[in-house]
């Protein structure tokens, strides 16, 4: 059977996946290929990390933590919880087609971020919202947008931090540079916090020290 043509103005094309006189089954199938491609997040890594020599994490662990970031930042600034938190679970959803491009393979090459996501998204219904949260990203008007932008330097510098605490020392002066990357006053305070944060103080301190002082747990 011939491909349909690729029209990137609709939600039909980019592929030649969409079969005619069909729809609602085509558009299954174009569902279930978006969902095997969103899994191959969890196989693409994060190229930065080997640049700073420790620590690793796929795309989708940071998406997922850049999610839950973009709602605590949203609620301590009163925007819409929802909305910033959908901008950063789908921030980096290209990138099962690109990679992740760190900031040195951004010296010499170019990742066509929007045609990954057109092409990704197209016969599944979704084009319209997910670019559409794309495009508001990348423009950084909106509240909500600037709340994810942060969200994903937070998670990065999060990751930083528990590698600054274990003895990479070049982690520091990656987080001197993510924490000036920040737009909103909501993420500039929180990041500040988490820079003076021990990270096992959640779980170490929670206890009373005689907790961990137990001979096979037992007092």
């Amino acid at each position: 059977m011939e491909h349909m043509s690729c029209k990137q103005s609709d939600d039909s094309g980019c592929g030649g996946h969409i079969a005619a006189g069909k729809p609602d089954q085509d558009r299954m199938k174009r569902l279930a290929d978006f969902l095997f491609e969103v899994g191959m997040l969890r196989k693409t890594p994060r190229t930065g990390y080997q640049f700073l020599g420790t620590g690793s994490e796929n795309v989708a662990e940071h998406s997922f933590r850049t999610a839950v970031i973009g709602y605590v930042l949203a609620n301590m600034a009163g925007a819409d919880e929802s909305r910033t938190t959908l901008l950063c679970l789908f921030h980096d959803l290209h990138e099962a087609r690109t990679g992740d491009f760190n900031y040195v393979n951004k010296m010499y090459n170019e990742s066509k971020r929007t045609q990954a996501l057109k092409d990704a998204t197209a016969g599944t219904g979704l084009s319209q919202p997910i670019l559409g949260m794309w495009d508001e990203l990348e423009s950084a008007d909106s509240l909500e947008a600037q709340l994810a932008q942060d969200a994903d330097q937070i998670d990065l510098i999060l990751n930083l931090k528990e590698e600054l605490d274990l003895g990479n020392r070049y982690a520091g002066k990656w987080m001197e540079s993510a924490l000036e990357r920040l737009r909103t006053p909501q993420g500039q305070e929180l990041a500040q916090r988490i820079s003076t944060t021990d990270q096992s103080d959640w779980w170490y301190l929670g206890p009373d020290k005689s907790w961990w002082e137990r001979k096979n747990g037992k007092k």
